[in-house]
């Protein structure tokens, strides 16, 4: 049985289609112009689609598909999330002069308070071998009037459940700059009335990593409500960033 709609039907029009098309190139050279004016009409109609097709199958077979989850996680691993804005596309891919507050999509949201914005997002696409997120994201700095410039993404519930202070979350980023840049992690633990917060400077470029140990928290168990990572961006200006994956796992610490 034919599957993926490639029956034995649809492989003889095809090969009828393109012996036709091949036999009508032929005869170009020696046809009369109203024919081949008609001829060149149906071409060009038939390429657009036949364009249209490829652009949207090159963009979607493209490694690492859209969609794929798969990351590098620490023995022990208990948890590990990719945030979608690394994973799907998100439905505006780029945006200029990037107000105050702005959600780059669901669960992503951009924070600063810059008077007169000259920043841009856009997301990408990763085509790198040793990329495993499907998608980047690519922030372009100019003036910057501001005190601060921080990337905001809330963790899922599940990162939530369960979660112990014998536990410690991980940050894995791969950053690209124009220029060095000071980058800091907080990640922020709702717990009943109060906010725990642990920040961590994230080394220069590359592949990077923090780890935030709960063992050093005040952080009540019992009252775990939500789970956000800020990534705070130090003297962005004339600067552009690529963040060309993120992810975020658990593990228990080990017992000794």
């Amino acid at each position: 049985m034919a599957r993926n709609g490639d029956t034995l039907v649809d492989r003889i029009l095809f090969r009828r289609s393109l012996r036709r098309w091949h036999e009508i190139a032929d005869e170009a050279p020696a046809a009369d112009l109203d024919r081949l004016r008609l001829q060149h009409g149906r071409a060009r109609s038939l390429r657009r689609e036949i364009d249209r097709l490829i652009h949207e199958a090159e963009y979607r077979l493209t490694l690492p598909l859209i969609g794929s989850n798969a990351m590098r996680k620490p023995l022990g691993t208990d948890w590990a999330w990719r945030p979608d804005l690394w994973k799907g596309q998100i439905p505006v891919p780029g945006f200029a002069a990037v107000p105050g507050r702005t959600e780059v999509c669901e669960g992503a949201t951009i924070f600063h308070d810059c008077q007169r914005s000259e920043l841009t997002f856009r997301q990408i696409r990763n085509m790198r071998e040793q990329d495993l997120a499907p998608f980047g994201f690519r922030m372009d700095v100019f003036a910057f009037d501001g005190s601060f410039l921080s990337l905001v993404f809330d963790l899922p519930p599940e990162a939530a459940q369960g979660l112990r202070q014998k536990h410690i979350i991980r940050l894995d980023l791969i950053a690209e700059m124009e220029k060095p840049l000071e980058m800091f992690a907080r990640l922020n633990i709702k717990h009943g009335p109060n906010v725990e917060q642990i920040v961590r400077e994230l080394p220069l470029g590359g592949e990077t990593m923090a780890e935030f140990d709960l063992a050093y928290s005040r952080m009540n168990e019992k009252r775990v409500e939500k789970l956000w990572i800020d990534l705070i961006f130090e003297g962005p200006q004339m600067n552009q960033v690529v963040l060309r994956d993120a992810t975020v796992s658990r593990r228990p610490r080990a017992d000794f």
